[in-house]
């Protein structure tokens, strides 16, 4: 394959300036006439045509900047004519590349040159290189072609097989610049210039895709904002329309959220605050999310009760009347109620409804153990004050923010549960019962009941600031009711702020009542019963409660009821039993079985556990209010030789040091006592508290222990009726403890009739009910011999220390729970 011409014959051509514009071999260019220099190169192109066979011949010459390019083209004059616009022009063939030598002269006005024409040859066959050239350059125009949908110019350049006429096609490409096409004209080597030709071909293709995928994002956007303010103007036509028609004036939202404040009654600094958040909105753009986080901050300001408050009922008498109405029992806690509304009423009546920016609220904290109803008693105490009631559930919040509440910026903030209560309760003095606060915990999120010192603290609570709100919050007149089942479990920073009134549990007497006024008619109700269908004796009630159920509260003890209905109904429906129906306490072993707390007095005495010596009744304080704790002692056999003391039973290091003391004191003072002391040199004592599973600790169990071993070396039984609770010393002495109501509350229902507790408790007494205090013998004592001398009953005949004391198991109660045993 061969150029067309291989001949190096010197040519004397007129030179056609092209500026800016570059003209390749093959290429077929209109050129205009009506520029000066074109028309004088064709003139001379053609006076020199006559005296010489062939068309016109002119040397196309790109001229940049006034410079004339180093190689041009050999041109052909085709055809001169007019132009599509009705100029004078000439077309104008490409035939091959001249190398620009020296001026010279000729005819007409042109610039005449001399050149050289260049051998754009390539050898054949074409090498397997350049033949992937050839294919990947078609298919890269190809593509090009196509995505402008030049179909025609596909087929034509895929009909090129010369390699330096497809290079010189790409002249064509309207992408290239001049400097572009220039490189491509002054490179005479076929195949390097394909290559150039396919890389500036590759390179706008890829640029191309990186333009479009950028032209489509950006169309995107622009049709999605285009749609959103379409979508936006139409919804705003509709609001308008709605205004209209609600006969409400139009305005933008802004205008809308400021009108809302203005007029909306709220305090100065809050009023100033959200004022100043509307003055953000008003520039903020609709698509700025501070617009969305503006809105929901205003709209929950504006919710928030600021002003708004319940007049609180001081009829004192009345309020008195209906704590005794829904609550029996819980003396502490109606008089505190009592007592705060009556100096609440006197503050008023003299004008001293707020004194130092604070109003007269409370905290309280409610203590006791499960089912005493401390919280139904917040229920109860916002109905008598007139209150609003709202209960905020503590247990288990480990998050700080619960309490204080999220910055504002998070996603998906909310106010603290304190003001979400409030919002909810409509009133800025409501009730709010703070339940089971003792079991908020603590991790990587912070302590909420750190941030609970603030909103408990009455000196503080009147400017109390969420951390969403960011605006000052007066709690100084909500009535605050905590309530814990154990006062140790709440930190002592946050315990200081609080009145706690303690709730020790019921007396068989109140939870009677209870069930008779209370849990009977609910559950009647569950049951699907009226009220004249099914009754329960009183005697049925109290064995019931004394029983089949022993605990503080009264939850067990409304199961019972429920379950015995429930047995009721269904005989009825089954055809069983005629309605009405009165349950007697001889029924109740036939409805739901065999009781499940026998008072150990009442068992055979035979089967009691003090029927031996070693064994003493004591009393315990657990997480469910009182209960009774039995110890038992032993002694090794002088044969093993296993001397010393052990001790069982899960026992905290108090309780180990307590058994100690009690030994100690039989080693130096057992003489005194007449015991048989020596035993206690050369056999190994072991002392063991029941119920094994339920960690116990604590000193009151001091002369328990020294009473069950003094009973196991005299070979004297401790009494049935006998229970027991005080510190020992080293000396004998009977030191004071705490719990004392709680355990003679656990006596009672344990069927105990003589209590011994430590002299400098006898002030405690005044807080256990007065029908517990009438069926217990109780004795405060100072010294352990008096101990010894009202438990340890008389010597029988045959008595001896070598009684061993069988395994007996604990009392079905203390088994079942799951909490320490604090003595």
């Amino acid at each position: 394959m061969a150029a067309e011409s291989k001949a190096f014959t010197p040519l004397t051509l007129p030179v056609l300036p092209l500026d800016g514009e570059v003209v390749l071999p093959g290429m077929v260019v209109p050129l205009d006439l009506s520029d000066s220099e074109v028309r004088a190169a064709v003139e001379a192109a053609q006076a020199a045509a006559r005296s010489t066979p062939g068309k016109p011949r002119v040397l196309l010459v790109p001229r940049i900047d006034g410079t004339y390019a180093n190689t041009g083209v050999l041109g052909t004059v085709e055809q001169v004519g007019r132009l599509a616009d009705g100029d004078p022009g000439a077309l104008i063939r490409g035939r091959g590349r001249v190398r620009i030598g020296a001026g010279t002269t000729g005819p007409g006005a042109a610039l005449w040159v001399e050149g050289t024409r260049l051998d754009e040859s390539v050898p054949e066959p074409l090498p397997g290189q350049v033949t992937e050239l050839v294919k990947e350059y078609k298919a890269l125009a190809t593509a090009w072609l196509r995505n402008r949908g030049a179909w025609q110019v596909v087929d034509r350049v895929q009909a090129i097989d010369d390699v330096s006429a497809l290079a010189d096609n790409s002249g064509y490409s309207p992408f290239l610049t001049t400097d572009q096409k220039i490189e491509l004209l002054e490179t005479t080597d076929p195949v390097a210039r394909l290559k150039l030709a396919t890389q500036q071909l590759r390179d706008h293709l890829a640029e191309q895709d990186v333009a479009e995928s950028i032209a489509k994002d950006v169309q995107e956007g622009v049709d999605k904002q285009q749609r959103e303010f379409l979508l936006r103007r139409q919804l705003e036509a509709v609001r308008k329309e709605l205004r209209e028609l609600n006969g409400e004036q139009d305005g933008e939202e802004s205008d809308d959220y400021r009108t809302r404040v203005e007029a909306a009654d709220l305090p100065e600094n809050v009023r100033v605050a959200a004022l100043k958040e509307v003055d953000k909105l008003e520039r903020s753009s609709d698509q700025s999310p501070e617009g969305s986080w503006i809105r929901t901050w205003l709209d929950t300001v504006l919710e928030m009760p600021w002003n708004e408050r319940t007049e609180d009922a001081y009829d004192i008498q009345g309020a008195q009347a209906v704590l005794d109405a829904e609550h029996a029992g819980l003396e502490d806690v109606k008089e505190r109620i009592t007592e705060y509304l009556a100096v609440r009423k006197r503050r008023t009546d003299r004008g001293l409804g707020v004194v130092g920016g604070r109003r007269g609220g409370a905290v309280l904290a409610l203590v006791g153990p499960p089912g005493v109803g401390k919280t139904s008693l917040g229920e109860s105490v916002a109905h008598a004050m007139g209150r609003k009631f709202v209960r905020v559930a503590l247990g288990g919040v480990r998050d700080e923010a619960e309490i204080r509440g999220h910055r504002r910026t998070y996603v998906g903030a909310l106010p603290g549960r304190v003001v979400r209560a409030i919002k909810e309760a409509g009133s800025m003095n409501p009730v709010v019962l703070l339940d089971e606060i003792d079991k908020v915990g603590s991790d990587f999120r912070g302590d909420p009941a750190a941030a609970l010192l603030e909103v408990l603290d009455p000196a503080q609570n009147h400017t109390f600031r969420d951390h969403y709100l960011e605006v000052e919050l007066d709690l100084s007149d909500v009535v605050f009711l905590a309530t814990a089942n154990v006062l140790e479990a709440i930190p002592e920073a946050l315990a200081d702020r609080m009145e706690i009134v303690r709730l020790d549990g019921y007396t068989e007497d109140e939870k009677v009542v209870i069930a008779r006024d209370h849990l009977l008619p609910r559950q009647l109700e569950r049951a699907g019963l009226a009220e004249d269908e099914v009754a329960i004796d009183e005697s049925a009630l109290r064995k019931l409660a004394g029983e089949y159920t022993r605990e503080a509260g009264v939850r067990d003890l409304e199961r019972s009821v429920a379950r015995l209905l429930r047995k009721v109904a269904a005989q009825h429906e089954l055809g069983e039993r005629k309605l009405p129906y009165t349950v007697k306490d001889g029924d109740l072993r036939g409805l739901i079985g065999r009781p499940h707390h026998v008072p150990e007095s009442a068992q055979d005495p035979a089967e009691r556990r003090t029927s031996v010596p070693g064994v003493a009744t004591g009393l315990a304080v657990t997480g469910a209010g009182g209960d009774v704790l039995y110890v038992e002692a032993s002694l090794a056999d002088p044969e093993t030789g296993a001397a010393g003391l052990t001790l069982t039973g899960q026992l905290g290091d108090v309780m180990k040091e307590s058994a100690q003391i009690a030994l100690s004191f039989l080693r130096s003072r057992g003489a005194e006592l007449e015991l048989p002391v020596g035993d206690l040199k050369d056999r190994g004592v072991h002392i063991h508290f029941p119920a094994g599973a339920v960690p116990k600790d604590g000193p009151s169990a001091g002369i328990t222990m020294t009473t069950a071993l003094a009973s196991l070396l005299s070979g004297r039984l401790v009494r049935t009726d006998v229970a027991m609770t005080g510190e020992v010393s080293l000396t004998g002495r009977v030191l004071p403890i705490g719990g004392v109501k709680q355990k003679l509350l656990a006596a009672h229902r344990a069927g105990v009739t003589t209590v011994i507790i430590p002299k400098r408790n006898e002030p405690d007494l005044d807080d256990v009910p007065a029908e517990v205090l009438d069926r217990l013998d109780v004795h405060a004592v100072t010294d352990v011999r008096q101990v010894l001398e009202l438990a340890l009953a008389p010597a029988t005949a045959g008595a001896t220390s070598e009684v061993p004391v069988a395994a007996m198991g604990a009392p079905p109660r203390l088994q079942a729970l799951g909490e320490d045993v604090i003595g």
